[in-house]
C-alpha cells in the first residue's frame, strides 16, 4: 500500500507539473490588450505614480508574460509553489486573500448539499433496486433521470420564481437580508443559513439523481450475487440480508464516489453561486474572468486541477482500503 501510494503521489505531481503548464501556455496566448487594459486602469487610479508603459512592463515581470513560455512558466511555478499569486486585478487585493475571505461559503454550500445528497440518494436508490418493476422503482428511476436532466440554470430559476417572487419566502438573491447589520450573532448566523436554502436544493435536486441511479444500479448486481442467493437459502431473514451482506458491499463502489466527491466540496458551484449572488469561489472566479483578471483565472484553474487530480487519488486509496480483495501490485 505504502509503495502505490507513493506511485501515485509521484505521478499525481507529474501530471500537475504538465496541467499547470497548458493553463499557463493558454494564458500567455492571450493577446496583449488584457495586460494593456489593467495597466491603464491601474495608471489612472488616485496616488499612482507610475506611467501606462511602467505598468506593463511591471506585471510583464511579475507573472513572466514577457519572457517566453517555458522561462516564463518556471517563474511563474516557482512564485506559484510560495503560494505567491500576485494582486488580483479585479479585487485588488493579493489572490491568496480573495480565495481566504470566499472558499469558506462554498464549503458550507458543498457539504450541505452533499449531506442531503447522501442521505436521500443512497436509501431510495436500495429501495428501489430491492422492489425492483415496482411503481416505487419507477417513481425513484424517473424522480432520478429527471434531476440528471434538469440544467442548473432552470432549477435555479425555477425555485427563485415560485419561493421568491411567488411566495416571497426567500430573497431572489444575496447572502444576507438588508438588517443583518443590527442583527444578533445568532440572528446573523441563521439569516444567513436561510439565504443558503435554496442554493442547497437546487444543487442537491441536480446532483441527487446520478448517485440514486448509481446505488440501485450496484444494489441489484449485488442481489443477483451468488452469496446472496446462499445467504436467503440458509434461512437468513431479508433483513439480515439487506444490511449484513448486500448492503455493506453496496456500499464499497459508492465509498470511492464520495470519497472522489470531497475536494469538489472547495471547488465552488459556480453557475449556482452566480445566479443566487453567493460570494464563493465559484461566483468569485466568474467575475474574475469575465473581468480579464489573470492572475485570479490562472490560480482557479490551477486550483480546480489539484482538487480533480487530489479526488482521483482519494478515490483509489479509498477503494483500496474499503475493499479487501482489491490487492495492489
Amino acid at each position: 500500500m505504502g509503495r502505490f501510494i507513493f506511485k501515485r503521489t509521484l505521478l499525481s505531481i507529474i501530471i500537475l507539473f504538465f496541467v499547470m503548464f497548458i493553463v499557463y501556455f493558454l494564458i500567455h496566448s492571450l493577446p496583449t490588450s488584457y495586460i494593456e487594459t489593467v495597466a491603464r486602469q491601474l495608471a489612472t487610479r488616485p496616488g499612482n505614480m507610475k506611467s501606462v508603459e511602467q505598468w506593463m512592463a511591471d506585471l510583464n515581470a511579475t507573472y513572466g508574460l514577457s519572457d517566453n513560455v517555458f522561462t516564463g512558466y518556471f517563474v511563474w511555478l516557482g512564485k506559484a509553489f510560495k503560494g505567491d499569486f500576485g494582486d488580483s486585478w479585479y479585487y485588488s487585493i493579493p489572490v491568496v486573500e480573495e480565495f481566504k475571505k470566499v472558499i469558506w461559503n462554498s464549503f458550507y454550500l458543498g457539504i450541505a448539499a452533499l449531506l442531503i445528497e447522501v442521505l436521500v440518494a443512497i436509501p431510495l436508490g436500495v429501495i428501489s433496486a430491492r422492489k425492483q418493476y415496482s411503481l416505487t422503482d419507477y417513481s425513484v428511476t424517473v424522480t432520478a433521470l429527471i434531476g440528471i436532466s434538469l440544467p442548473t440554470f432552470f432549477v435555479a430559476t425555477l425555485l427563485k420564481l415560485v419561493f421568491s417572487i411567488k411566495l416571497n419566502w426567500f430573497d431572489i438573491s444575496g447572502m444576507v437580508s438588508r438588517n443583518y447589520i443590527s442583527m444578533t450573532d445568532t440572528q446573523q448566523f441563521f439569516d444567513k443559513a436561510w439565504h443558503f436554502v435554496l442554493p442547497i436544493i437546487t444543487l442537491t435536486v441536480v446532483g441527487i439523481g446520478g448517485l440514486m441511479r448509481y446505488t440501485r444500479t450496484n444494489m441489484l448486481e449485488v442481489l443477483n450475487s451468488d452469496y446472496i442467493r446462499t445467504a436467503r437459502a440458509k434461512g437468513l431473514s431479508e433483513r439480515k440480508v439487506i444490511n449484513r451482506h448486500a448492503f455493506r458491499n453496496t456500499l464499497i463502489p459508492i465509498v470511492t464516489i464520495l470519497g472522489g466527491s470531497l475536494p469538489g466540496l472547495f471547488a465552488g458551484a459556480l453557475i449556482t453561486e452566480t445566479l443566487f449572488a453567493i460570494e464563493g469561489i465559484g461566483f468569485a472566479s466568474y467575475h474574475a474572468m469575465v473581468a480579464g483578471d489573470i492572475p485570479f483565472t490562472m490560480f482557479y484553474l490551477s486550483f480546480m486541477s489539484i482538487l480533480t487530480l487530489l479526488g482521483n487519488f482519494i478515490s483509489d486509496i479509498l477503494y483500496a482500503v474499503v475493499d479487501p480483495r482489491v490487492r495492489i501490485n
